[in-house]
């Protein structure tokens, strides 16, 4: 039987004359694990607030158990580490071993938050919360400002607790490995769904077509009670006026609209030429500390990199030094002449207050040239951005922070670069609006480097990664960020297995040759192995066919004589490499 450990019945909260949610109602349960997702701007972080006592309601009421103890993890956490010295003797042990974890030291703990990172002002505040031993938390998106191995120590962390926990996050792996269900908010309702993210994806789409069935067939309905209310007269009589009452609430249903939001923006990129960005022997330090040593890269068209590692090795410095705002020690940066940025930073960009969301993109361009001869109007641009006709009118300082950075990026795309450089873009941004971003980039037509910490974003979008590792140690991964932690284990796994005494490791041989089967990254590999060899023997065959064919020129000859040896060489290793793998497939 389910314990309750908070119930919330009817709650209401309204901002001036706009309705954030109402009469809403949903039961947090002993151990359960709650991710709520809505849209920015419809009131997640007001809801958690309000639970949390600091925040009042406009209606309802909230029932907590008897001695339930809550804490609260902000979207922005401030610290005091006065606050903290106070608490006794078994918290300050919890503490000191959670700030261990999440790799903060004891003078770092003390410090003023303006002498702090962002990300150590999140993993003090995380500390904090985490050592007063909750029985109901509850987080505002705890990993903005983390890094992936923080993110994935706090993953862990929270799977195997069993407080319960309430929280909201942009990070759809955290979400879908942490929670057992998951609440919506839309149009000022909830719709809870007992499972987890992936769970809720697929009864969410269930939900969106029974509705529109449901609306199609009110419709049908409302159009024929529409003819009779305006053709007949409105009787007195009882039967008539329950006809017209519910014609009424007919109306209701048939009116509504479900908002889909598989909402495609695609846009003609600016041409980009061969030459793109060339980096060689480029050097970077703050003292003792490198950021880069001899670093050599040249960018190919269309590629789309994604960079990723712990706080503090460098990331958001790479991508200032390759934007010009921030110098480089030594070495070269070659920048293409036809090359022109885009780019999305942590700070955001400064809004005026008393600017409306439409004036802010007209400042900009009045339309937007989509490629193929195709223009939308500003208007029209920022409802591809989930910015309806009603909030584009509305002032800025009524947005939300998520708002904001949805504008922002608005503001960024617009500009139709041809070479993106996106620096922690799914802070503070919904799902919904990550989505429409992900389809954008997959067929975006330039460059792309991401900075981000969102494993799910990057897999999505991203076909190699460098990974940084700190002092000017750079590595060149050929996939994603989940590619590369697989492959990483793997790597681990085989080194452990080296370190065996030889009788063990000869037992431990014959058992994985036995059990063991393709791994995730191996069946891909598989697959594009079997398409590269079929490349290679058929341009093998054209190069055989041209210098037997009497009509090469002597040049040609030279060129192709030079390739046929180097191409026989890798169709031979691809060869043995697919054998290998054939034998475990």
């Amino acid at each position: 039987m389910a314990n309750p450990y908070l119930e919330i019945q009817g709650l209401t909260k309204r901002i001036g004359h706009r309705i954030l949610f109402e009469n809403i109602s949903f039961t947090v349960n002993e151990r359960e694990h709650i991710g709520l997702i809505a849209k920015n701007g419809t009131g997640k972080s007001t809801l958690l607030s309000i639970i949390a006592g600091k925040e009042s309601d406009d209606g309802g009421k909230m029932v907590f158990r008897n001695g339930i103890k809550v804490g609260y993890l902000e979207q922005s956490p401030t610290i005091d580490a006065a606050s903290t010295q106070q608490q006794g003797e078994e918290f300050q042990l919890l503490y000191r071993q959670y700030l261990t974890q999440m790799k903060i030291t004891e003078e770092e703990s003390q410090r003023p938050a303006t002498q702090l990172s962002g990300g150590q002002v999140k993993r003090i505040a995380l500390a904090k919360v985490l050592a007063g031993k909750p029985d109901l938390l509850i987080l505002d998106e705890p990993t903005n400002h983390l890094d992936l191995e923080m993110i994935e120590w706090l993953e862990n962390t929270l799977s195997h607790s069993t407080m319960a926990i309430l929280m909201v996050t942009h990070d759809r792996y955290f979400l879908d490995r942490i929670c057992s269900s998951i609440i919506e908010m839309d149009n000022s309702r909830i719709y809870p769904y007992r499972g987890n993210y992936s769970y809720y994806l697929e009864k969410r789409q269930e939900r969106i077509d029974n509705m529109n069935t449901e609306i199609a067939r009110a419709n049908n309905l409302y159009r024929t009670e529409l003819e009779w209310m305006r053709s007949t007269p409105c009787a007195r009589t009882s039967k008539a006026r329950y006809r017209i009452e519910s014609f009424y609430e007919l109306e209701k249903v048939a009116k509504q609209r479900i908002e889909e939001r598989n909402i495609r923006l695609e846009m003609g990129g600016t041409y980009i030429g061969n030459k793109i960005f060339n980096m060689q022997d480029v050097c970077k330090s703050f003292g003792n500390h490198t950021i880069l040593k001899d670093f050599s890269y040249n960018f190919t068209r269309y590629e789309k990199m994604g960079i990723v590692g712990n706080n503090g090795t460098g990331k958001s410095t790479f991508v200032k030094m390759l934007l010009g705002l921030e110098p480089h020690d030594s070495g070269t940066i070659d920048i293409g002449e036809t090359i022109r940025f885009g780019y999305y930073s942590q700070q955001g960009m400064t809004f005026r207050d008393d600017q409306k969301v439409i004036d802010a993109v007209r400042d900009i361009a009045e339309y937007i040239d989509m490629g193929n001869g195709e223009k939308l109007s500003a208007g029209q641009f920022l409802q591809h951005f989930l910015f309806s006709p009603e909030e584009q009118y509305s002032y800025i300082y009524k947005l939300s922070g998520g708002e904001r950075r949805r504008l922002y990026l608005c503001t960024v795309l617009m500009k139709a670069p041809n070479f993106l450089i996106l620096d922690e873009p799914t802070n503070d941004l919904d799902i919904v609006t990550l989505q429409i971003l992900e389809d954008y980039l997959k067929s975006f037509k330039g460059c792309l480097i991401i900075v981000s910490h969102d494993r799910y974003f990057m897999d999505r979008v991203v076909d190699h990664t460098l990974v940084f590792h700190g002092n000017g140690e750079i590595q060149d991964f050929p996939g994603s960020y989940s590619q590369y932690r697989d492959w990483k284990e793997q790597s681990c796994k085989q080194e452990s297995s080296k370190q065996l005494p030889k009788e063990t490791k000869k037992d431990a041989g014959r058992t994985q040759n036995r059990a063991r089967k393709l791994t995730y990254n191996e069946k891909r590999e598989y697959t594009q192995l079997e398409n590269d060899i079929a490349q290679l023997e058929a341009e093998k065959k054209r190069i055989e066919e041209a210098l037997c064919g009497g009509t090469t020129s002597v040049d040609e000859i030279t060129r192709l004589s030079k390739r046929l040896p180097l191409l026989q060489e890798e169709l031979e290793e691809k060869e043995m490499r697919w054998l290998e793998l054939s034998e475990l497939a």
